[in-house]
């Protein structure tokens, strides 16, 4: 299933035909599958540094080198021998939250798009070029960044940083595969949203109506007339323009020899010409100061549905961390707050969901961002009795500190919760948290500060953050009905 961002391109590019390649500018480095594929052989927000002392070390630290080609690519080194494997991830500070207007679902359909086929690999083969080596692929398209990542044998990597400075070099832009990509995504979005029960819900839905600033309340999913709207020229510009070398990271992570890996980044990306890249558009949402309760209607529906957002701290502040622990006690597993007295206690729904970034994790996006419970419920029970029942889970953190062993019990799940994003995907993780906060803050190595700001976080924090960011006055309520059921 794909929201947005995780579905198998080769399932979703299937059947297309790889014309031979144009004129090269790098010959290809050796690779088992060159000739079976026929090719030739990132707006203001706090510092996410972390607010722990400046000494603190977490107990596993991951080795990071960063460095920056003359033409603007950050680069990200971490070596890793567990296993002769290595991650590239190439990520661009281009997400749907600053697509064009009038071009809502933009971001999405130009990932799309850098599949369709580069100067020297033609429509499918950079799939068939990682997959035919026993490597596995896909890209996404987030709120602040669009990703492209490869994981892959050790042996084939200057092969994959060859064929990925080649779309990045200089992406095959057609009608022909423009107007291809234009039907894949519009199908998406019928199969994903519109044409299926609970479409979209709550990750798309509930942004539009709890944001205000309209760069984190459009459909970035995309209104199938504005995806009709894209023309050639706006996909040659969106490349020109955001696809730069200057715009984007490389991460490379794994099995991999530093010196050689510096070389061939060098020989193959450093000649791509940078861009005049815009500013980043202001992005900030005003202070909520009333509660917000929205109603949709979803026609296929079966069952109501609710979900409450609430807005987050600045990504890196004190508060933005003790969130981070709040998501754990209120929400994360059957021990969670939430999980007891709307489930256990009042039998009011079989399951809580949530959490901070519903496209992500905790850590990998820029901008505002919303923490979201959600639930199905029978029609018996309405949102306001829901909604005192999150609330009487929910204020005994706002009116007295947590306890030791609270504090505790939710450190070690947050501790967990980062390991597990780290080892995502056969090292991919680690690569994703690199990259962002090599994007976002200029500094991969702030990866390492993520677990002693977790531990420095203390029960007046937890209290205090609770106290501003999680009063009622700083939420939106959204409960979804079936067309014409119970209200």
């Amino acid at each position: 299933m794909r929201t947005l961002c995780w579905p198998s391109l080769a399932l979703a590019l299937a059947c297309a035909h790889s014309p031979p390649p144009a004129e090269r500018q790098h010959p290809a480095p050796n690779a088992a599958s060159a000739t079976q594929v026929r090719t030739p052989t990132p707006p203001p927000t706090a510092n996410a540094a972390g607010f722990a002392p400046a000494d603190a070390r977490p107990a596993f630290e991951i080795p990071v080198e960063t460095y920056t080609l003359p033409n603007g690519l950050k680069v990200v080194l971490s070596r890793d021998t567990t296993a002769p494997i290595v991650t590239v991830g190439v990520y661009y500070h281009i997400g749907f939250r600053i697509e064009p207007r009038n071009r809502t679902g933009f971001a999405h359909l130009f990932e799309h798009m850098m599949f369709q086929g580069s100067e020297n690999l033609g429509k499918l083969a950079f799939i068939q070029l990682v997959q035919r080596n026993g490597g596995i692929l896909n890209g996404s398209t987030r709120f602040d960044f669009t990703n492209y990542y490869e994981v892959v044998p050790s042996s084939v990597l200057e092969t994959t940083l060859w064929a990925e400075s080649d779309r990045m070099r200089g992406l095959k832009v057609t009608q022909e595969n423009l107007a291809n990509q234009q039907g894949v995504v519009k199908s998406e979005v019928r199969v994903n949203v519109l044409n299926r029960p609970y479409g979209g819900w709550p990750w798309l839905t509930v942004p539009q109506l709890a944001n205000e600033n309209w760069y984190n309340a459009h459909n970035f999913y995309g209104d199938l007339g504005d995806l009709d709207a894209a023309t050639l020229e706006d996909v040659r510009q969106f490349f020109k323009t955001y696809y730069a070398p200057n715009n984007a990271v490389l991460v490379v992570s794994g099995n991999f020899d530093p010196a050689q890996v510096k070389t061939w980044i060098s020989k193959y990306f450093e000649s791509i010409p940078r861009s005049e890249v815009p500013p980043i558009p202001d992005l900030t949402e005003p202070r909520q100061t009333e509660e917000r309760w929205k109603t949709v209607e979803d026609k296929l529906a079966q069952r109501p549905a609710l979900a409450v957002a609430y807005h987050m701290p600045p990504r890196g502040s004190p508060e933005f961390w003790a969130m981070a622990l709040l998501n754990q006690i209120l929400l994360e597993g059957p021990d969670s707050r939430l999980y007891q007295e709307l489930v256990q206690k009042r039998g009011l729904t079989g399951e809580v969901e949530g959490g901070v970034n519903l496209l992500g994790n905790q850590y990998n996006y820029q901008g505002p961002m919303l923490w979201m419970v959600s639930l199905f419920h029978d029609s018996q029970n309405t949102p306001k009795e829901i909604v005192a029942a999150i609330d009487a889970a929910i204020e005994p953190l706002r009116t007295t500190p947590v306890d030791a062993a609270t504090l505790e019990r939710a450190r070690v799940k947050a501790r967990s919760a980062y390991y597990a994003d780290l080892e995502q995907l056969f090292g991919f993780g680690r690569a994703d948290l690199l990259a962002a906060h090599a994007l976002f803050d200029g500094d991969a190595a702030a990866v390492n500060r993520i677990e002693p700001s977790l531990l420095a976080v203390t029960p007046e924090l937890i209290q205090k953050t609770a106290q501003e960011w999680l009063r009622p006055t700083n939420r939106t309520v959204v409960a979804l009905q079936p067309a014409g059921g119970k209200r």
